[in-house]
């Protein structure tokens, strides 16, 4: 019998049509099983996951009052039970590095944003939200599906895996983003939503700053990772 997500158990869930087939397409070895709403069978998206489920011989079930209690959000069309798996950082490629997030819609955001510009690579150090989270996997369309991501005690266990360029990003950093030469490959780290990150890390690499008006004091979170990842994409075209 299906639960509400918990961090604890073995599942989690897509909730929706787009996250459904993102997991289908990138992670069919992990996929238990799809519940479909009825009431969606007019969504142009549902015909694909039928389609999908028969190629992949993975069993499909109509059940709308099981999907009203796993999810909060209405005109849920689609879910999809997936086992949780693991995944390893590649040591060739540039990182992004998040600090201690605390905001699911936040973490979502920055994974779909991470695709747009060609990152592949999440490390998380904790404490920090879970990745599984259905509410994550929603914010991010699926794209958490797509990553690789890692979770880490510290930024020294991390720094102890992998010898990447460090470049803090902070609200008093050394160098205006748009200065910055990034020599790959590099990690770009961020602190979390309330606090950013300590000073220590301006020992630890180049100190980057985001230039903003004085009309406000910091960025979202989100919003900052979206600046920096289109920002070095740039460079790179």
């Amino acid at each position: 019998m299906l639960k509400i997500y918990s961090k604890k158990q073995g599942v989690s869930y897509t909730f929706g049509v787009s996250p459904t087939i993102e997991l289908l397409e990138q992670r069919a070895g992990d996929v238990v099983r799809v519940i479909l709403n009825p009431k969606g069978t007019r969504n142009s998206g549902i015909s694909k996951i039928l389609e999908s489920c028969k190629k992949l011989h993975i069993p499909i079930e109509n059940n709308q009052r099981l999907i009203e209690k796993l999810t909060p959000s209405e005109n849920t069309y689609a879910l999809g039970v997936f086992n949780k798996y693991t995944t390893k950082l590649s040591p060739e490629h540039n990182h992004i590095v998040l600090v201690n997030p605390s905001d699911m819609g936040n973490l979502g955001t920055i994974c779909r944003t991470m695709l747009a510009f060609d990152f592949t690579n999440l490390a998380l150090i904790k404490p920090a939200v879970d990745i599984f989270d259905p509410k994550v996997i929603r914010a991010s369309m699926g794209s958490i599906f797509s990553l690789k991501f890692e979770y880490f005690s510290s930024f020294d266990e991390y720094q102890s895996r992998f010898k990447h360029i460090i470049y803090p990003f902070m609200s008093d950093g050394e160098t205006l983003l748009h200065k910055v030469v990034f020599k790959k490959p590099y990690s770009l780290v961020f602190g979390n939503e309330g606090e950013g990150l300590s000073n220590k890390y301006k020992e630890i690499g180049e100190s980057v700053k985001i230039p903003q008006s004085s009309r406000v004091d910091s960025f979202n979170l989100s919003v900052a990772v979206g600046i920096s990842l289109y920002n070095t994409w740039k460079k790179l075209k």
